[in-house]
C-alpha cells in the first residue's frame, strides 16, 4: 500500500466536536490528559451563540465573551466516558456554555 493512501482506522475511531466558553480551555486540556487522550485540534476563537439558551459569544463590545471549539479523534470506546466528563462539567457551570458532537471517523492517512 502507498504510504500516502488512506486507510481504515485498526480500530473505530469517532470524532468528538466540542464548542466551548473559551474559560473551559485549559480545563479541558488536562481532562484529556487525564484520559490519555492525545488526539486533537483546537481553535482559540470561535464565534457562536447556543440553540436553547445563553447569550452570544461574539468577541466585540457588545457581546465580549469568545467561545473556542477542538476536535478530538478517540477510540469510540473512550467517547462515552468523555463525553460524561464534558457533561459533569457545562452542568457544574450551565451558563458557561458547552456542547459536543460526535460523529465517526471513515478514513484517516
Amino acid at each position: 500500500m502507498d504510504k500516502y493512501q488512506m486507510f481504515a482506522p485498526e480500530q473505530s475511531m469517532k470524532t468528538v466536536f466540542i464548542t466551548y466558553n473559551q474559560a473551559y480551555h485549559d480545563i479541558i486540556v488536562r481532562l484529556l490528559t487525564k484520559m490519555s487522550l492525545r488526539g486533537y485540534t483546537s481553535f482559540e476563537r470561535a464565534q457562536g451563540r447556543g440553540s436553547k439558551t445563553g447569550e452570544p459569544h461574539i468577541g466585540d463590545h457588545a457581546w465580549p465573551t469568545m467561545n473556542s471549539a477542538m476536535y478530538v479523534i478517540a477510540p469510540e470506546t473512550r467517547v462515552p466516558e468523555l463525553l460524561e466528563r464534558l457533561r459533569a462539567l457545562d452542568e457544574a457551570t450551565p451558563d458557561q456554555g458547552l456542547r459536543a458532537f460526535v460523529w465517526a471517523v471513515e478514513a484517516m492517512i
